[in-house]
């Protein structure tokens, strides 16, 4: 397996072929960073609505902000219209982003129903004049994410994939389900190999890889040139690490239970630094939740920590958790 090379994205070199998925609400830069730390070939930031981009709202920023230890750093976009695309593209080139990266898979109503998504699986013309806009409009390569088509009846990727390299996309990646299955189901390694087959750029394969088995079972089944990794990162930072050593013949032991604590403690307090003290501990529940899922207690003592509100509470009550095993370690 350590036949991988590293992934050309035009001008920008990916050195592992293990990339972190956008995921809205979860990848955000607390959670890369500490992604990036364990290893990633690349993370690529929270959908950026373009809309709100050029607007410049407050969230759009907060999703944009990357650190320095991420780069290169893919920058996630979703709209319909080519023209905030193309200008939602050329301010986050502005920014220092290495790479544009157009969501054409997001399956939520909300986006589909605004034609951005994995809408466009169903009007390719406007697929097409979004990927031209935003190629045109930056000197920095520009990826397509996509699923497999909107429904079984329409699994037109490998279709879009080849419209993406003739209009100058440099990467594709293909979450191996329709838009309709949403993440129902199991993920379809297999049929990515037609889109690999379709087009001579490099292809990500997305999508229920969730182990180190699971990467190599996808990249077997594919044929793609790398995997991308999201809902298995859940509450597992490390995870793209491992999958990236194991790709390459190498080992990496679980984090001890004492270094995933310290994790979760400088996330904690990262995502209050980053959202403000309120909306962090808000929005750090469910990460806590997927830290501690499977330890013996877990469940009740979610359900605790997720009724208080000042983080000085949780941060003991994590401590307090965590601190039978790791005073069993320890001994």
């Amino acid at each position: 397996m350590s036949s991988f090379k590293p992934i050309a994205v035009g001008p920008v070199r990916i050195d592992a072929p293990v990339i972190l998925a956008p995921m809205t609400g979860v990848t955000d830069l607390p959670f890369r960073k500490v992604v990036k730390r364990y290893g990633a070939g690349l993370t690529v930031s929270e959908m950026i609505a373009s809309q709100a981009a050029i607007r410049e709202t407050r969230q759009s920023l907060q999703k944009a902000l990357w650190d320095s230890s991420e780069e290169p750093v893919s920058l996630q976009l979703a709209g319909c219209s080519p023209l905030e695309m193309a200008e939602a593209a050329k301010l986050n080139e502005q920014r220092g982003a290495a790479i544009i990266d157009i969501n054409m898979g997001c399956p939520v109503r909300k986006v589909v129903n605004g034609d951005a998504g994995s809408a466009l699986m169903r009007d390719l013309p406007l697929a097409a004049s979004l990927i031209a806009a935003t190629v045109k409009a930056v000197k920095v390569p520009v990826t397509v994410k996509m699923r497999m088509g909107w429904d079984l009846d329409s699994l037109n990727a490998p279709e879009l994939a080849r419209i993406a390299q003739d209009l100058g996309a440099q990467m594709i990646t293909v979450h191996g389900r329709t838009r309709n299955q949403m993440y129902k189901g199991s993920a379809d390694w297999g049929f990515v190999r037609r889109v690999k087959q379709a087009t001579s750029l490099p292809v990500i394969v997305n999508g229920d890889i969730c182990s180190r088995e699971d990467a190599r079972e996808a990249l077997r089944q594919s044929g793609a040139d790398g995997v991308m990794i999201g809902r298995g990162a859940y509450g597992r930072p490390w995870l793209l690490g491992h999958v990236m050593a194991d790709l390459v013949g190498g080992t990496c032991p679980e984090p001890s239970l004492d270094e995933q604590l310290a994790v979760i403690l400088e996330q904690y307090d990262a995502m209050q630094s980053l959202y403000g003290v309120q909306t962090g501990v808000n929005l750090a529940r469910k990460h806590i939740g997927w830290y501690t899922k499977g330890l013996p207690g877990s469940a009740e003592f979610r359900n605790k920590v997720n009724t208080q509100d000042d983080p000085a509470v949780v941060t003991t009550m994590l401590r307090d958790f965590y601190a039978p095993w790791c005073a069993r370690r320890a001994a």
